[in-house]
């Protein structure tokens, strides 16, 4: 039963008063309050559904809002912790999907005193949030899925990493009981950066720290980081530098020596070549 002073409370105030879970793993009781919570106090028109380790909330149908959680929350959870994370997150986030582009900036300015920059979706830490313009596709949705399992089993990734990851599965399928990206639209502008050599080298993309990472031309940097583990993924080597990368991060916190290991290259310089030769067969079909 609901809690009829949680029912009178604004959902901005809500979520600010939605005390910290303890670490370790999240119960299934905790996330059915959880969902309790928010389904007396969401706006009207929202159904709440629990997709463990999540809790998603949406203003689209009840049935679309289910078979979201069902067909993209509850498999990509199920695929990124079959190759990659061993721990959910320490607290329940929340995935927001809001049916469209008014609902998305409407909402995010209501719930959370956010103007998102970007038309899409976004990982909101501060909030326990995902936030998402679902009418912009799923793919952004999974993107942002893995940043929170990153933060709870690799805290101290690298930016290329984290990013090159997320966005790599913007545009996933499932090969053999697997996830895999596939080939999207961040393509096009990496191959004409690659015929214009406008690429930094593999060496000062993965020492980038946040703000030079999300800086200046981080488009390009996002696709750069992208086609890297696209490659990795294609050689069946994706899952070897994530791990590679993690175990080792306290003596190689960029893991660029990680990679260069899981890829046998000496010579980083030549494989950068190779692989850019690579990239510039690749096809996107939309």
């Amino acid at each position: 039963m609901s809690n009829p002073v949680m029912r009178r409370m604004p959902l901005a105030a809500l979520v600010a008063a939605l005390p910290a879970l303890p670490a370790g793993a999240i119960t299934d009781d905790e996330l059915s309050a959880r969902a309790d919570e928010l389904r007396a106090s969401a706006p009207a028109g929202f159904t709440v559904v629990v997709a463990p380790p999540f809790v998603v909330a949406g203003d689209e149908s009840p049935a679309k809002v289910k078979a979201r959680a069902e067909g993209t929350v509850a498999w990509a959870v199920e695929m990124l912790k079959k190759d990659f994370f061993a721990k959910d997150p320490a607290e329940i986030i929340t995935v927001w999907l809001f049916k469209d582009a008014a609902s998305y900036y409407g909402h995010a300015a209501s719930i959370f005193g956010d103007t998102p920059d970007t038309p899409y979706g976004y990982y909101s830490e501060t909030h326990k949030a995902l936030v998402m313009n679902i009418a912009t596709g799923g793919g952004t949705l999974v993107h942002e899925i893995v940043h929170p399992f990153m933060d709870a089993n690799f805290p101290d990734a690298p930016p290329w990493l984290n990013e090159g990851l997320g966005s790599l599965y913007e545009q996933s399928e499932e090969r053999g009981g697997h996830i895999a990206g596939k080939t999207n639209w961040r393509l096009a502008g990496l191959q004409k950066a690659i015929a214009e050599g406008g690429l930094p080298s593999f060496k000062k993309l993965t020492a980038m720290k946040t703000a030079a990472f999300y800086g200046a031309g981080s488009g390009l940097h996002y696709a750069q980081a992208r086609y890297l583990c696209y490659y990795l993924q294609e050689k069946g080597l994706l899952v070897k530098l994530y791990h590679a990368a993690r175990k080792g991060r306290a003596a190689d916190p960029t893991g660029y020596k990680a990679l260069g290991k899981v890829l046998k290259a000496k010579d980083m310089g030549a494989f950068q070549k190779k692989w850019e030769k690579w990239v510039g067969k690749l096809v996107f079909d939309g």
